[in-house]
């Protein structure tokens, strides 16, 4: 049990905020999910574990206990919403690859229950698909494009194995988004304005689907195209 004179609890968090601060500045950690702010929670949460569980016996100094304690808390829970993060890309990429296969098996798109059949998902889980594909919307639409299906080499490290100074992640950031610009300009004007609606405007696919009186798998199925057509227009970019 943490004890420096019989300093209560919360004197205690007053007085290592600082270090809880300093662990955050020293991480760095790049984040669209989590603001600075968010990540000082975290390790606030982690100096009252180290308060609570401190044996003032040890002879390790309470600052240094604290420090490994605050570190560990934000890491794991960006960790957490990483893998999250990461699992949700995964089954939007076997998604839009199942329809794909179809598209050229079928010479058309596929319907809703060729999709589920394909996938061997039940519906209940195709509208968890569709969910995560609104979450990953709210992330980066530069993400969804610039990493490949396969899990090999993605568009973004053919830019950056060209690049002599691999640190300028402002300037590879801005080139990507330069590129992905580009492209879109290629797309409908309906692409568009659903890719408008879905990245930008953060709108639900149910509301993108009544704005222009279609159906929900509807708009999935042009925004897999519209992706589709990205990806190919970069890569011809990247090629030249």
């Amino acid at each position: 049990m943490y004890s420096e004179v019989n300093q209560s609890r919360d004197d205690a968090i007053l007085q290592y905020l600082p270090l809880v601060e300093k662990v955050v500045n020293g991480l760095k950690i790049k984040s669209r999910e989590y603001e600075r702010g968010d990540l000082i929670n975290f390790g606030v949460i982690g100096l009252m574990d180290a308060i609570e569980k401190y044996d003032h016996q040890q002879k390790v100094p309470f600052e240094s206990y604290a420090y490994l304690r605050i570190r560990g808390a934000i890491i794991d829970e960006v960790r957490k919403v990483s893998h999250v993060a990461r699992s949700g890309m995964d089954k939007v990429k076997k998604f839009y690859l199942a329809k794909e296969d179809l598209q050229k098996e079928l010479k058309r798109e596929p319907t809703e229950k060729e999709i589920l059949s394909k996938m061997a998902i039940t519906e209940r889980q195709l509208d968890d698909i569709y969910d995560i594909i609104n979450q990953l919307s709210a992330t980066s639409l530069e993400q969804l494009i610039f990493t490949d299906e396969s899990g090999g080499a993605s568009l973004g490290d053919f830019i950056e194995d060209k690049r002599v100074d691999q640190a300028e992640d402002i300037l590879l950031l801005e080139e990507r988004k330069a590129y992905l610009a580009r492209a879109i300009e290629h797309l409908s004007e309906r692409d568009q304005q659903i890719l408008q609606l879905l990245y930008t405007e953060k709108m639900p696919l149910k509301d993108i689907a009544y704005i222009f009186d279609i159906s929900v798998p509807r708009v999935s199925q042009i925004h897999g195209k519209a992706i589709t057509k990205l990806r190919e227009y970069i890569g011809r970019e990247y090629r030249d």
